[in-house]
């Protein structure tokens, strides 16, 4: 994986990080994709299949079957429903953070613990919009001390280039949701 910057958003998703021993290595990346959990894999695919499936759906509506277009859109909805109940089964209590910010390249969250700079740590990511969840590895690149803890910088390691596209979407959606309010208050004044 490259270590291109992308851009940040502030927002809080809801995350897992299993700190590891300072001098744990990450596992190659044959050993990384056979860890990754099955629901992980399965979120994946079904967001992949969601892009394709809107692109066919754009035709619909164009055409009379609009209400065809309306019943595959609740199926849909009905499946990510289903799908986000799986994928919250593998959110484990005692890693639980909130993100500060979040982007294809890195995150922030605020914890109680410090973390060594260089220190590894297993990753989830429960993604909202699209509804996913990745599982990564990422390095400490800063920890700063606050009046309420530490703030945790981590860089993405270990990364499959698919979910690397999925924190790309869900970062530009949440980009779009804060400049539409954004202008609605303006709009307002």
């Amino acid at each position: 994986m490259s270590h291109d910057e992308y851009f940040s958003v502030h927002y809080d998703l809801t995350i897992n990080v299993e700190p590891l021993a300072v001098d744990t290595p990450l596992p190659n990346m044959e050993t990384f994709e056979r860890e990754i959990p099955a629901p992980f894999r399965v979120a994946q695919e079904c967001s992949a299949l969601d892009d394709v499936s809107e692109s066919e759906l754009s035709f619909l509506k164009q055409d009379d079957g609009k209400r065809l277009a309306n019943y595959l859109n609740n199926q849909n909805q009905k499946l990510n429903l289903l799908l986000s109940y799986l994928l919250i089964q593998q959110d484990e209590a005692d890693y639980r953070h909130k993100t500060l910010s979040f982007g294809a390249s890195k995150f922030t969250y605020q914890t109680d613990s410090a973390l060594t700079i260089g220190q590894k740590a297993k990753v989830k990511l429960f993604l909202e919009h699209p509804p996913s969840a990745i599982y990564c590895y990422a390095t400490v690149t800063q920890c700063t001390e606050t009046e309420n803890g530490f703030i945790i910088e981590m860089a993405y390691q270990l990364l499959r280039d698919i979910d690397q596209d999925l924190l790309i979407k869900a970062a530009l959606f949440q980009q779009q949701k804060v400049l539409k309010l954004r202008a609605q208050e303006r709009n307002l004044t």
